[in-house]
């Protein structure tokens, strides 16, 4: 519809979340049809709603019988309906009961206690980021991505796996091939007819498939305290074990890696909100969910209607795809007071940012906890920063992630 803003493009994310746009579709059209047209190469989708309400995208993300995981995957664009039985032995493209037995299984490697004893390397880790970027910056300046929070969350992420260190440059490069595909910077690998081959098709995860055979077979052989351990001991299918390795090489480094630069970015844009901070006026987790709702890692997440509904007057047939914008319902006037002021103290502060439902985030206590660190430590280290230059954004609908934020220690 010419009438209705356009969230789809991934384009218009390079200057931020278009929350002009989300604003005018909570207020005239909350469940909006939107154009899925060719963009960058991918090719044009049958289209979708877009849901931009917070009690709209909780009730989506909550009704898996009514908004599947399973019928269409949980990506915006449709994939090949060929790599769909692959696409869906991912816990994260299952509906229950089968999501909840695998997610069951795999909770028990990702407990809190292991976590928790994480926590000192953390905060080793990054007081040793921070203070060599400081100590290294040229006049000052500190690029926060390149500097500390990409490696930050990428060795917190293989510590707790147990990937080797001369391994951990490939997950990185996984990451990017999967997370960065829209973004003209990172040209995507094309098929022989041309066209972009999805990053999650079969062809393209073999490398990262076998990468994780081999490693639990190595675990099997010398166990350690890490979830490949656990996962390579457990009951997990061989492809299961693959696809869980999949969802924590992406999903557990992108969480903390697009988070962490957003929530000082917005530190950096709101000096009193920093003061505040610093002054031990407000603690730090309760500012850090305060942070995750400015900046939610996750822009959108896709569902597919399981039979014909209504969501929010509007009638939804079966087969339509529906996504759900958590940068929208973040920002929701009907829930959050202000939702453009950074409240570094706003309680209650019932974000989506780890979504809702059966699917919320399974590893969301483990990057609460390096976010936290990550802030007491940057207190103690840069404890007063401005922007030095605009960010550079990721060029993406899904991902909210940061290229590059460059700070001035002042």
């Amino acid at each position: 519809m010419a009438d209705v803003p356009d969230v789809f493009d991934p384009r218009a994310y390079a200057a931020g979340p278009p929350y002009a746009a989300y604003r005018e579709l909570r207020d005239r059209r909350p469940v909006a049809w939107q154009a899925e047209p060719e963009v960058l190469g991918w090719p044009a989708g049958p289209g979708f709603w877009a849901v931009t309400r917070h009690a709209d995208v909780v009730r989506v993300l909550k009704d898996a019988g009514t908004f599947s995981s399973t019928l269409g995957a949980t990506q915006i664009r449709d994939p090949d309906p060929a790599d769909l039985p692959f696409i869906r032995r991912m816990m994260l493209n299952q509906d229950p009961p089968e999501h909840r037995t695998l997610r069951r299984l795999v909770s028990r490697a990702f407990t809190p206690g292991r976590i928790e004893r994480f926590e000192a390397l953390a905060r080793e880790r990054a007081r040793a980021l921070l203070t060599g970027a400081r100590d290294g910056a040229e006049d000052g300046v500190v690029d926060l991505v390149a500097d500390v929070t990409d490696d930050y969350a990428l060795l917190n992420l293989t510590d707790l796996l147990g990937v080797p260190p001369g391994d951990r440059g490939l997950l990185l490069e996984w990451t990017e091939r999967v997370i960065a595909y829209q973004d003209p910077d990172e040209p995507p690998v094309r098929g022989p007819d041309g066209r972009p081959v999805n990053p999650r098709s079969p062809a393209m995860l073999a490398e990262m498939f076998g990468y994780a055979q081999e490693l639990a077979a190595h675990k099997r052989e010398h166990p350690a305290d890490d979830i490949m351990t656990s996962l390579a001991h457990s009951r997990l299918a061989d492809a299961e074990l693959e696809m869980f390795f999949f969802l924590l090489t992406v999903a557990g480094n992108d969480t903390v890696r697009s988070a962490a630069p957003g929530g000082f970015l917005e530190l950096a844009r709101h000096p009193r909100e920093r003061d505040m901070l610093m002054d031990r006026q407000v603690p730090v987790d309760t500012a850090v969910e305060e942070l995750l709702r400015r900046h939610p890692p996750v822009l959108s997440f896709r569902r597919t209607a399981a039979h014909d509904t209504v969501l929010a007057g509007q009638a939804v047939a079966r087969g339509d795809k529906v996504v759900v914008f958590h940068a929208s319902a973040n920002h929701d006037e009907r829930v959050f007071g202000d939702p453009h002021r950074l409240d570094l103290a706003r309680s209650p502060n019932p974000h989506v940012s780890f979504g809702d439902g059966p699917h919320v985030c399974l590893g969301a206590h483990f990057a609460r906890l390096q976010l936290r660190v990550l802030h007491e430590e940057a207190l103690r280290v840069l404890p007063r920063t401005e922007l030095a230059a605009p960010p550079r954004r990721l060029v993406s609908n899904f991902i909210n992630g940061i290229k590059s934020l460059p700070l001035k220690v002042t």
